[in-house]
C-alpha cells in the first residue's frame, strides 16, 4: 500500500482517529440457565462435572486460570466471586486496604468488615480484582456485599452509594469484557438493571422478596437464586417443595433456583429433585 500524499493527511486524520476498535461482546446468560456455585474449595475440572450445569460461580482467588480454561473447553461459563463490599482478612490483597476504608464487623462473619465503597482506594483495589478476573479468563464477576447500606455498617453508607458503586463495578468489568451480576440488594434493581447482566440472589423465597427481582426476568436476564435450608444437605421433600414452590410459577417463575448449605461446598440440590456433589481439589 502506498502512503497517502502529505497534503491529504490533515483531511484523513479525523477519519483515522474515528476508526472503531474491536471490543469483546459481553456474555448475556439466558433466564433459566442451569448453574452451580462452589466457594469452599477449588473445583476439580478434570473430573466428571456433577451436576453438569451450564454456569459455574467460583471463588476468584481460589480458582486457577487452568481450571477456568478446562471449564471453557467443556463449554461452560465461569462467574468469578469476590467480596466487593467487605474487607476479608485472609485475602492475599488484604493489606491494600487502609484502616479508614473499614467500618463495622459483619454480623456473623468473623474477620470481615464493611468497606467504604465511596473510597478511591477501595475502588482501585476492586479494579485490580477485576483485572485479575479478566486475566484468569472469567466470563463474569459476582461482587458480593454491595448492600452495606441495608446493614449496620459504621460508615453511613446510603442506597445511592450502592447504586454508584455497582455501576462503577459493572462499567469497569465491561471495559475488560466481563459481565456483572447484582448480588442481592433488591432495592436498587431498577437503578442498575441497565448495566448488569444477571442477578445472584440469596434466600428470596425465604424472605418473600422474589418479586423484587422480576425486572431481571422481564428484561431477559437470569436470576441465579440460592436457598439455604438449615437441614441441608438433608432436605425433606416438603421443605424442598416449599422453597421451590414459586419455581414453576408466581414471582420466581423462570428463576434458576438451587438449594445449598451455607458453606457453599460441592453439594447442591436442584428444584427438579435431584442432588449432586461437585468434586473439588480438597
Amino acid at each position: 500500500m502506498h502512503p497517502a500524499p502529505l497534503f491529504l493527511l490533515p483531511l484523513l486524520a479525523p477519519l483515522i482517529h474515528a476508526a472503531p476498535t474491536a471490543t469483546k461482546s459481553l456474555w448475556q446468560p439466558r433466564p433459566g440457565s442451569s448453574w452451580q456455585i462452589v466457594l469452599s474449595a477449588e473445583l476439580d475440572a478434570s473430573r466428571r462435572l456433577t451436576p453438569d450445569t451450564a454456569v459455574f460461580d467460583l471463588d476468584l482467588f481460589d480458582t486457577s486460570a487452568e481450571t477456568i480454561a478446562q471449564l471453557h473447553a467443556r463449554g461452560k461459563k465461569v462467574i468469578c466471586y469476590f467480596s466487593a463490599g467487605s474487607y476479608e482478612e485472609w485475602r492475599e490483597d488484604a493489606d491494600s486496604f487502609a484502616r479508614t476504608d473499614m467500618g463495622r464487623e459483619l454480623d456473623g462473619w468473623e474477620g470481615e468488615r464493611w468497606l467504604d465503597t465511596r473510597s478511591k482506594n477501595v475502588r482501585n483495589v476492586m479494579k485490580k480484582r477485576i483485572d485479575l478476573a479478566a486475566t484468569k479468563g472469567c466470563d463474569a464477576i459476582d461482587p458480593d456485599n454491595v448492600d452495606g447500606f441495608e446493614n449496620r455498617n459504621g460508615l453511613n453508607l446510603r442506597e445511592s452509594d450502592a447504586v454508584s458503586y455497582v455501576r462503577f463495578l459493572a462499567q469497569t468489568a465491561a471495559s475488560k469484557g466481563l459481565s456483572t451480576g447484582l448480588k442481592n440488594a433488591q432495592s436498587i434493581v431498577r437503578d442498575v438493571l441497565d448495566v448488569v447482566q444477571f442477578s445472584v440472589n440469596e434466600q428470596c423465597h425465604e424472605y418473600r422478596e422474589c418479586g423484587e427481582y422480576r425486572p431481571f426476568i422481564n428484561a431477559g436476564k437470569p436470576v441465579f437464586n440460592i436457598e439455604y435450608p438449615p437441614t441441608a444437605p438433608r432436605v425433606p421433600a416438603r421443605i424442598r417443595t416449599n422453597l421451590c414452590s414459586a419455581y414453576a410459577g408466581g414471582d420466581a417463575s423462570g428463576f434458576s433456583t438451587i438449594i445449598k448449605g451455607m458453606d457453599l461446598d460441592g453439594w447442591v440440590q436442584l428444584c427438579e429433585g435431584t442432588s449432586a456433589t461437585t468434586e473439588t481439589l480438597k
